[in-house]
């Protein structure tokens, strides 16, 4: 009697596996994200109400958007969660994804010293603004990571009409070194510094250096106004079309990998791009100021 027991008591464990919610650890999911959304603060306010919602527990990998699309290219997450919609939509086409569901946006700005020596403050042509800091050879940190936020800027140099030149740099990521090229102005000399980090280590490092850097608004607004140690560096060039800065996520396509939690991954992005997932983020400032704004449901 007592082995007939303890066999029911194994099976019903056994069970409780398969079936969702059974255990915690079933409902965790493995994202790979951008730096950017990490230090916004933003996932800090909607993944504690993702699992009082859902029990969805989700694991942050935070890196440069290329990587996080190889993250997922390799199948080595459940979602993705970035800012590069040109490469989200190849990534889906090339059967990675299943979908890419549009979250949210904010906007990228040009920043630098208050004293401004290469005379952008109030430019709303942001590729006009880099032209102008070239010209000038004032010192320019771009991140040189194979982020969103790296690939914007690169989008930008090649409007500027300027000749521009490929270059492979090998950059560390968490401990392993990884090769990243890219295009970035013809015969840089010392005014241009590619430094293969992140987006809240480049802003320190631009800081440091009184240099001009790209950056998306809500990162700034929290190194600028949600730290002690505030920055110094200033919005000289902001408002331009081209700076719009759309995040969508992508659930992994389980046809290419069956072991993705792919239902908890599609819950997971439903729950984003819902009324309460949407208002969050709307609802979302820092210092008064809102750092992202819904593109899946109008909030009021």
């Amino acid at each position: 009697m007592k082995k007939l027991f303890f066999a029911l008591i194994v099976l019903s464990f056994m069970a409780s596996a398969f079936i969702p919610g059974g255990f915690a650890g079933d409902k965790v999911i493995k994202m790979s994200t951008t730096t950017s959304t990490q230090s916004s603060g933003l996932l800090d306010i909607l993944l504690p109400e993702l699992k009082k919602d859902t029990g969805i527990e989700v694991k942050v990998i935070a890196k440069g958007t290329g990587a996080a699309i190889r993250d997922g290219i390799d199948g080595n997450v459940d979602v993705i969660f970035v800012h590069a919609k040109a490469r989200e939509e190849k990534f889906v086409a090339d059967g990675y994804g299943t979908k890419r569901y549009a979250v949210m946006h904010n906007d990228f700005v040009i920043l630098g010293p208050a004293n401004d020596p290469a005379g952008i403050k109030g430019m709303k042509d942001a590729a006009q603004a880099l032209k102008k800091i070239a010209g000038s050879g004032a010192v320019f940190v771009s991140r040189g990571d194979d982020s969103g936020t790296h690939t914007k800027e690169q989008n930008l140099w090649n409007v500027t009409g300027l000749e521009m030149e490929k270059v492979t740099k090998t950059i560390v990521k968490k401990g392993k070194n990884q090769d990243v090229s890219f295009m970035h102005p013809k015969g840089p000399g010392k005014w241009y510094m590619s430094i293969g980090q992140g987006m809240g280590k480049t802003l320190t490092f631009a800081d440091e250096k009184q240099a001009y850097t790209l950056s998306d608004r809500g990162t700034y607004i929290k190194y600028k106004l949600g730290r002690k140690t505030a920055l110094e560096l200033e919005i000289l060039c902001e408002g331009d079309s081209q700076l719009f800065n759309p995040y969508g996520v992508i659930p992994i396509n389980p046809k290419k990998f069956d072991h993705v939690k792919y239902d908890l991954a599609e819950q997971f992005a439903q729950w984003l791009i819902s009324e309460k997932g949407q208002s969050l983020i709307a609802d979302y400032k820092l210092m008064g100021n809102q750092l992202f704004y819904p593109d899946a449901v109008p909030v009021k």
